[in-house]
């Protein structure tokens, strides 16, 4: 995750660089079921609402819960599917609440929130994450359920109402981009305390519809206007935190646009955070457990099983000695084409790894979603692949969104 608003914040009141020391324990994000209520078109653990045979049992859930809380994790996301779908839910909410766990959080579609949001508020999340995919029409086409934008914005709505801090996911696709300057435009009418901007990760679903990923003009110009509002809520003192997720390119690309208007101290100073932070962190600093207990590099990475916690600890698994978290862990990682030449690896860490594999069928292919030229990031005369890499639907470069 590119937390935007927080690089812009070092630009204004800098803050000293901490840097990672010894063994780095992941936020982990659980799929804690495959069911759920809407069929969305780019679903990384394409979800269905029927029930899914070998999803871990409360007792096996709860195991996990006590053995990350041993393995001391900075924070814990509940997901799915939809989560509140799971039978249990509320049980292992209230038992990663009493386990204290220092952040605790709830990503949800958001259409089953304003029933709960009476119990969601007593467990005392610390944030709950909503996915929407555009206003009206728009999102309910997207989630495959007429009704569930209404649904959604009344789960937002019921958040606020109990002080509950609540964010919005947007999954940004050719078919919903134009909508954007209208999502953020809610955020601020809503008193939305985050806005997160997914790109598309070929995963499940989302690997079906690659071909509705936006093309890099456009992902450009939805850049340069995220980074826009960002500032004008920095500069104004509004509370809306802007965040990106799933390309680290755009860390890159807030970088050029901070060297054109800050000097050369502050723009070396964001950069030594940047690079503090790292950029993609699949294996190292994320983690993901799927519905059935495998452990996985990240959520995207279902092909990639490290383990199952069914029958060995999370920690152990963690701490062991895969050969593909051990290379994901790397710094530089070996990555080639344009990824490998990039003058920018320390910032982006080499983008997100199972796009390249979807695309190329290697993990250490260049990032076909990296939205920078060849010049932009320093490689103008690298080395290419020898696969074509997918660029999304062509379109008019000077086309933009809005």
């Amino acid at each position: 995750m590119f937390r935007l608003t927080q690089y812009m914040q070092e630009l204004v009141n800098p803050t000293p660089v901490r840097r990672r020391s010894g063994p780095v324990k992941p936020v982990v994000i659980w799929n804690l079921t495959r069911r759920c209520n809407l069929r969305c078109r780019h679903c990384y653990t394409t979800s269905a609402d029927v029930p899914f045979p070998g999803e871990l049992t409360h007792e096996q859930a709860m195991a996990v819960l006590d053995d990350l809380s041993a393995f001391r994790i900075p924070a814990l996301i509940l997901s799915g599917g939809e989560p509140l779908s799971r039978f249990d839910f509320f049980e292992l909410a209230e038992r990663a609440r009493a386990l204290n766990f220092r952040h605790l959080s709830l990503s949800t579609n958001g259409t089953k929130v304003a029933e709960h949001a009476d119990r969601i508020a007593d467990l005392g999340f610390d944030y709950v994450g909503i996915s929407l995919d555009g206003i009206g029409a728009v999102n309910d086409w997207f989630r495959g359920v007429e009704g569930a934008f209404a649904d959604a914005l009344a789960g937002v709505r019921a958040c606020k109402a109990k002080d509950i801090k609540v964010g919005l996911r947007f999954t940004i696709t050719e078919d919903n981009a134009h909508t954007l300057p209208d999502m953020l435009d809610l955020c601020e009418a809503e008193g939305v305390d985050k806005f997160y901007l997914s790109h598309l990760v070929y995963a499940g679903r989302g690997d079906k519809h690659r071909g509705e990923d936006t093309a890099h003009a456009r992902t450009r110009a939805a850049m340069d206007l995220l980074i826009e509002r960002a500032w004008d809520a920095v500069e104004n003192g509004r509370p809306l935190e802007v965040v990106t997720g799933n390309n680290d390119a755009d860390a890159v690309w807030f970088l050029r646009w901070a060297a054109g208007r800050f000097d050369e101290v502050k723009l070396a100073h964001v950069r030594d955070h940047l690079e503090a932070w790292g950029g993609n962190s699949s294996g190292l600093g994320v983690a993901n457990i799927d519905p059935q207990g495998k452990v996985h590099p990240d959520t995207y990475w279902s092909d990639y099983t490290v383990g199952s916690v069914k029958q060995t600890l999370f920690s152990d698994l963690w701490t062991g000695d895969d050969p593909m978290l051990a290379t994901l862990r790397q710094r530089p990682r070996p990555l080639k084409g344009r990824c490998g030449a990039c003058e920018f690896q320390s910032v982006c860490g080499g983008n997100t790894r199972i796009r390249a594999l979807q695309v190329t069928g290697d993990p250490w292919a260049e990032d076909p979603a990296c939205y920078l030229s060849n010049q932009e990031i320093g490689v103008e005369d690298a080395e290419r692949l020898a696969t074509t890499p997918f660029r999304g639907k062509s379109h008019d470069p000077a086309h933009r969104f809005f």
